[in-house]
C-alpha cells in the first residue's frame, strides 16, 4: 500500500459480532468514602470480588442486555483478560454507539456496590472505529451511565491530559501498525519513556482508578456509515477482511480541463448553426433519459453540453425546460443572455416545474422571475398548497422587495384566507437572525398595501382588514400567558383544568366574548366570539396543551389544541404533505379517506393544531380489547364483515393504506400506539411527526409503519380485505410517484428553513426522500417492491426466528 493511499472498511458492511477484551484495572483500590461498620463491610486483609459489567448502549439507549465478566478476586492487581462477544454486530452500531462499563464489589454483603464506571464511545470524532487498547478513567463509586452526551466519559478531559497519557496514546499507536518500526530506536525510546511513566505514577500516586479495555483491530481502518445511504455499493466484508471497493471521493467535482474544452466547444457551436441540429435516435435517447431525471440529479459536463447542443429541437418540449436551464453556463454572459431569450419562446412550463426554478440552484433574476410569472397562473387553493415553501424560496432571493416577495403580497391583498397564512409564515421567521430584516421588509410591503385597499364595504375596508389579523397576535399572546399561569399550578391535571376555566371566566374574561368576531389562524375563514370556558380542558401531557373550545360567528363550535415550549413547524410541514398528497390521490380518483387536520406555526415553540375527536390505538386496545370491537360499538352490523359495516371497514383499509405508504415515503419516526389515532368512523390517523426522513429514536424501525393490530383489524395477512389494502397500498404508490418531482421540489424550498430534520442534512434527507420513490422503476417493478415491502413488515409483526423481523417485530413493544 503506497504512502498516500487510504484503505478502509465500511461498518454497515461488517457482519461480525462486536468483540473486545477486558484486560485489567489499574490503579489502588481504596476502601469506599462511606462504609457501615458491620460485618459485611470489607474487613482489612479481605480482598474485593470483583465483576466488570458491558451495556451497549445506541444512541442513548440501551441495546441488548448487559454482558458480565467472571468474579474476579485475587486480589491488586486484578486482571480478568477475558473475551467478551456481544450479540450486536458492527453493521448494527450508530454513530453514537457507547460502551457502559461498571465495575461491581460483592465482598461487602449488601448485594453489589459500584466500585467505579466510565462510558467509551466506539467511533472517534472522525468517525473512525476504536481498535486497540483503551484507558478508561473509572468515576468512582458511580455506574457507568449510557446517555447521550453521558456524565461519565472514560477519555480524560484534554486540560487534565500529562506526559503519562500523551505517552500511553503513542504506545497505542505503536501497538496498532500507525507508528512505523525501527527496533534499534524503539529499544532507546521505550526505555525512556519507562523512566517516564515510573516518575510520573510515584509522583501522581496512581490517584485514579481505570480500566484497560482492548478493542478488537482490522486490516483496515474501518469507517462508520450508515446502510443504504450511498449509491454506491461496496462488496461486503467477511472475516477473512479482503479489500474492498470505494467511491473516489473526487466524483462529483468540476473538471478544469474537462471546463475548458465545453466552454470552447460551445463557442464553435453558438449561434445560427445549432438552430438546424437534430439529435440522432442514440442522442435523442440520451437527452429523453435525462429529461427523467429527479430535481435532485447534477448533470454532468457530457449531458449540459448535449441539451445545449439541441437545445432549439427542445424548445417545444415544457418539460425540457428546467433541464436546458441547469446546462446554460451563467457565469458567461452571452450565454446567459441567449438562454434567457430563449426561455421566452419556450413551451410554458406547469405550475409545479415552475417551483423548482426557484430553488437556490438558480441564481439568475430572470430564471426567477419567469418562475413567479408562471406562478401567477395557479388559482388560489394550489397557491395555499405552495405557499409555506415560497415563503422559504424568499431566502433565496437577491434582493428584500423581490418579484416574489411582490407577487405573494398581491396575491394575498385579494384573498383574506392566503394573507392570513402568509403573515404567520412570516412573523415565524422573524427570529432567524440571517434573514430576519428580509422578512420583515415583506411583512412591512404586506401591510402596506392591506392598507391601502379600498373594499366595496366597510367591512372589506383594508385597514379593518389588517386589523383583524393584528387582532389574532393578540389572541395568541394572550393565550401564551394563560399557559404560564396554569403550568404554575402544583397539582394534578384536574387542578391545572380549573385554574383554566376560573382564569377564563375571571382574569381573562374578555376572552369569552370578543368585541369584534377573530378570523381563527387555523382557519382565517372562521370567525370566532369567544371561548367557551366550561368545554376548555388541558391535555395530560409535560407541556399541558390547552384544549380550547370557540364560539363561531355561526352559532357552532370549533375546537382547537394550543401548545407553547414545542416546536411544530416539522408538524406543520408533514400535515401540509398529507394534505397536498390527498389532494393528487383525489386528483386520480383515489379517495383513502386521510386526515390532514390544520396545523399552524405561530412561533418557533407555539402554535396551534386542529383538534379532531378520536382515541389512540392504545386506549382503544385498553379499553376494547381490538379495533374491530371499537368499530362494532359505532358501526354495528351482523350481516356485515366482522359485524360491522362494510362502508366503515373499508373507510378503515383505505385510511391504513393511505397513511402506510406517506410515512413511508416521508420517512416517518418514533411510531408508537399512541400516536396513531382513530375516528368513530373508522378513519386511522397519525399524530406527532417529530422525526422524520429516517430520523427514528428507536433502533432497527421497520420499513412501513404497520402494526399487528391494524392488520388482525382486516381479518389477518390471508384475507381478502389484507390483499384490497395491499392493492390501494400500490395504487397510491404509483399515483404519488407520478409527482415526486413536486415533493422533491417543495422539499428543496425548505432547504434552508431551520425545521430540525431539514437543517441538520438538507442533502442528505432529500436524497433519502427521493431513494423512497423508486424512480429507477417502472410502474409494475414499483408495485413488486412495494409488495415485498409490506410482505417484509408484517412478517415482523409476527413470531419468526429470522433476526431481522425480530428487530422489526420489538419496534412497536
Amino acid at each position: 500500500m503506497s504512502g498516500n493511499e487510504f484503505r478502509f472498511f465500511l461498518s454497515c458492511d461488517i457482519n461480525l459480532p462486536v468483540t473486545f477484551r477486558i484486560d485489567r484495572l489499574e490503579g489502588n483500590l481504596q476502601q469506599p468514602s462511606v462504609s457501615p461498620p458491620e460485618s459485611g463491610s470489607l474487613s482489612e486483609g479481605r480482598s474485593a470480588e470483583l465483576f466488570v459489567e458491558c451495556a451497549l448502549y445506541l444512541d442513548g439507549s440501551l441495546f441488548g442486555l448487559p454482558t458480565r465478566t467472571r468474579l474476579e478476586s485475587s486480589g491488586q492487581p486484578y486482571c480478568w483478560n477475558e473475551l467478551i462477544t456481544l450479540s450486536t454486530k458492527y453493521r448494527d452500531l450508530t454513530a453514537h454507539s457507547q460502551l457502559a462499563l461498571t465495575v461491581w464489589d460483592v465482598s461487602r454483603g449488601k448485594g453489589k456496590v459500584p466500585v467505579g464506571g466510565a462510558t467509551v464511545h466506539l467511533f472517534n470524532n472522525k468517525k473512525q472505529l476504536k481498535t486497540g487498547k483503551q484507558k478508561l478513567r473509572l468515576w468512582l463509586e458511580k455506574e457507568a451511565d449510557g446517555s447521550y452526551p453521558t456524565t461519565t466519559p472514560g477519555k480524560v478531559p484534554r486540560h487534565e491530559r500529562g506526559e503519562l497519557e500523551r505517552i500511553e496514546n503513542l504506545i497505542n499507536k505503536y501497538e496498532r501498525g500507525q507508528i512505523q518500526r525501527i527496533d534499534w530506536l524503539d529499544n532507546l525510546a521505550f526505555r525512556a519513556m519507562e523512566k517516564v511513566m515510573e516518575r510520573e505514577n510515584s509522583r501522581l500516586g496512581n490517584s485514579h482508578l481505570s480500566l484497560i479495555v482492548d478493542f478488537c483491530s482490522f486490516e483496515h481502518r474501518v469507517v462508520f456509515q450508515e446502510s443504504g445511504v450511498n449509491y454506491f455499493f461496496p462488496s461486503s466484508v467477511s472475516s477473512s477482511n479482503e479489500l474492498v471497493t470505494v467511491w473516489d471521493p473526487e466524483v462529483g467535482k468540476s473538471n478544469p480541463s474537462e471546463n475548458k474544452q465545453l466552454k470552447l466547444a460551445r463557442s464553435l457551436t453558438r449561434g445560427i448553426i445549432d438552430m438546424d441540429l437534430k439529435p440522432s435516435s442514440n442522442d435523442w435517447k440520451s437527452i429523453q433519459r435525462i429529461l427523467k431525471y429527479p430535481p435532485t440529479r447534477t448533470l454532468s459536463g457530457e449531458e449540459r453540453q448535449l441539451l445545449w447542443k439541441f437545445r432549439f429541437s427542445l424548445i417545444s418540449d415544457k418539460k425540457a425546460l428546467t433541464k436546458f436551464l441547469r446546462s446554460v453556463e451563467w457565469s458567461d454572459a452571452q450565454e446567459a443572455k441567449q438562454a434567457v431569450e430563449l426561455m421566452g419562446r419556450w413551451e410554458m412550463i406547469d405550475v409545479t416545474d415552475a417551483l423548482e426554478l426557484l430553488s437556490p440552484v438558480f441564481e439568475s433574476e430572470e430564471v426567477r422571475a419567469y418562475a413567479v410569472s408562471v406562478l401567477e397562473r395557479a388559482d388560489d387553493e394550489e397557491l395555499r398548497c405552495y405557499l409555506l415553501q415560497l415563503v422559504q424560496a424568499l431566502r433565496f432571493e437577491r434582493s428584500d422587495k423581490s418579484r416574489l416577495s411582490l407577487f405573494l403580497v398581491q396575491r394575498s391583498v385579494h384573498n383574506i384566507e392566503i394573507a392570513s397564512f402568509f403573515r404567520w409564515y412570516l412573523t415565524v421567521e422573524f427570529q432567524d437572525p440571517a434573514y430576519a430584516k428580509r422578512f420583515h421588509c415583506t411583512h412591512e410591503i404586506l401591510e402596506d398595501h392591506m392598507k391601502k385597499l379600498a373594499g366595496s364595504d366597510e367591512d372589506e375596508d383594508g385597514i379593518r382588514l389588517w386589523e383583524s389579523l393584528i387582532r389574532q397576535t393578540g389572541l395568541t399572546a394572550q393565550l401564551c400567558t394563560i399557559m404560564r399561569d396554569v403550568k404554575g399550578v402544583r397539582g394534578g391535571t384536574q387542578r391545572k383544568i380549573e385554574k383554566l376555566r376560573q382564569l377564563l371566566s375571571g382574569l381573562h374574561s374578555e376572552l369569552t366574548y370578543f368585541e369584534e368576531p377573530i378570523r381563527l389562524p387555523l382557519a382565517p375563514d372562521v370567525l370566532i366570539t369567544g371561548i367557551v370556558p366550561e368545554e376548555s380542558s388541558i391535555f395530560k401531557s409535560a407541556l399541558n396543551p390547552l384544549r380550547l373550545s370557540f364560539q363561531t360567528a355561526t352559532g357552532g363550535r370549533c375546537k382547537i389544541m394550543f401548545k407553547k415550549g414545542d416546536d411544530i413547524r416539522q408538524d406543520q410541514l408533514v400535515v401540509q404533505m398529507v394534505s397536498l398528497m390527498d389532494r393528487l390521490l383525489k386528483s386520480e380518483n383515489l379517495d383513502l379517506h386521510l386526515t390532514p387536520y390544520r396545523v399552524l406555526a405561530t412561533g418557533q415553540d407555539e402554535g396551534m393544531l386542529e383538534f379532531v375527536p378520536s382515541s389512540s390505538l392504545a386506549q382503544i386496545l385498553s379499553e376494547h380489547r381490538g379495533i374491530v370491537n371499537y368499530l362494532q360499538k359505532f358501526h354495528p352490523d351482523d350481516d356485515g364483515p366482522f359485524g360491522i359495516t362494510a362502508v366503515c371497514l373499508e373507510t378503515f383499509i383505505k385510511s391504513c393504506a393511505g397513511y402506510s405508504v406517506i410515512t413511508y415515503i416521508l420517512g416517518i419516526g418514533d411510531r408508537h400506539l399512541d400516536n396513531l389515532l382513530l375516528r368513530d368512523d373508522g378513519r386511522l390517523f397519525h399524530v406527532d411527526f417529530g422525526f422524520i426522513l429516517g430520523r427514528d429514536p428507536k433502533p432497527f424501525p421497520p420499513p412501513m409503519k404497520l402494526c399487528k393490530e391494524m392488520v388482525e383489524a382486516m381479518g389477518g395477512a390471508e384475507s381478502q380485505y389484507y390483499t384490497r389494502f395491499k392493492s390501494y397500498c400500490c395504487e397510491a404508490y404509483n399515483i404519488l410517484r407520478k409527482s415526486s418531482n413536486l415533493i422533491l421540489n417543495l422539499f428543496h424550498l425548505m432547504a434552508g428553513s431551520n425545521i430540525p430534520d431539514i437543517a441538520s442534512e438538507p442533502e442528505k434527507g432529500i436524497l433519502k426522500l427521493q431513494e423512497k420513490f423508486r424512480l429507477d422503476l417502472d410502474d409494475e417493478h414499483a408495485v413488486h417492491f412495494f409488495q415485498d415491502l409490506i410482505n417484509e413488515s408484517v412478517s415482523a409483526l409476527f413470531p419468526q426466528m429470522v433476526e431481522t423481523i425480530h428487530r422489526w417485530a420489538q419496534y412497536w413493544r
